[in-house]
């Protein structure tokens, strides 16, 4: 009996083992297959977008997510000195080698540093210590009065992910609002599941150092208009925990006014007195 549980444990270990040895050559092959797509299609799609932003106004080559910070897509020589003019003194490119088109020497030559972060397209996102190293680079900069271009190839995704990163960090904004922000100002902003999930991650990461939590979605937010005497400050606000349903039912019914009904009732006709003969 012993014999044949040991057997059944060591084939369970070998096929555990080679279920293991197929899933990291499934990942492998997928980082191959998407590394030689990325090769393949950078020069049709940067071909496509160059066309698309000298026939569409709104496609813009390079927006203002906010006060020195710009984001966009790879720059071409010429753009350099445009950048230069435009007050940018720092550069962050997202790109991998191949994708790359202007030299470090000629970032140099215009006096502006540049932060290189090797970083795949499509589905891939920064690593944890490349987004912090890219948030805290746009920081120190925009603190002595620097503005950063941020850019990956087309400025929609990796370099979005560093831009959502600096906001929820340095702006004290949620995922969801600098999303909107960048929006409003870059619409065709797109990111995968991992960036997605990258952001996600920093910005739990950020709350976690603060000390804060994650909001609730069914917190109440009272102020003293609400509630008289609740708080001596006027303006100071408290998050409540959300009551149990039916508590909930409860208390916004005792808070309803009620209003008397007015009822019209239709005159009593008293009998008419009734005359002696």
């Amino acid at each position: 009996m012993a014999v044949q549980q040991g057997t059944s444990t060591a084939v369970d270990e070998r096929e555990h083992v080679g279920l293991k040895k197929r899933k990291i050559v499934k990942v492998e092959a997928t980082k191959l297959l998407l590394g030689a797509s990325a090769r393949v299609l950078f020069y049709p799609t940067l071909l496509y977008n160059v066309v698309r932003s000298k026939i569409q106004s709104d496609f813009r080559w390079w927006d203002e997510v906010c006060k020195y910070l710009l984001l966009g897509a790879v720059p071409f020589p010429k753009d350099v000195p445009r950048l230069k003019r435009l007050g940018v003194g720092a550069v962050i490119t997202l790109n991998e080698p191949f994708e790359t088109l202007v030299s470090p020497s000629l970032y140099k030559a215009h006096g502006m540093e540049h932060l290189v972060i090797p970083t795949r397209d499509y589905l891939y996102a920064p690593s944890f210590d490349d987004i912090n190293r890219a948030v805290d680079f746009i920081h120190h900069n925009a603190s002595c009065g620097i503005t950063t271009y941020l850019h990956c190839k087309a400025g929609r995704g990796r370099s979005t992910t560093i831009a959502l990163c600096y906001l929820v960090k340095y702006e004290q904004m949620t995922p969801d609002a600098a999303m909107e922000l960048i929006r409003s100002k870059r619409a065709r902003v797109l990111l995968t599941s991992m960036q997605l999930k990258a952001v996600d991650q920093y910005y739990r990461s950020c709350l976690a150092a603060t000390g804060c939590s994650l909001p609730s979605e069914e917190a109440v937010l009272v102020t003293k208009a609400d509630i008289e005497g609740y708080k001596e400050k006027p303006d100071d606000t408290l998050t409540v925990k959300p009551l149990p349903m039916l508590m909930r039912l409860s208390s916004l019914l005792t808070t309803l006014p009620i209003v008397a009904c007015q009822c019209v009732s239709a005159p009593i006709q008293q009998p008419k007195p009734k005359t002696r003969l």
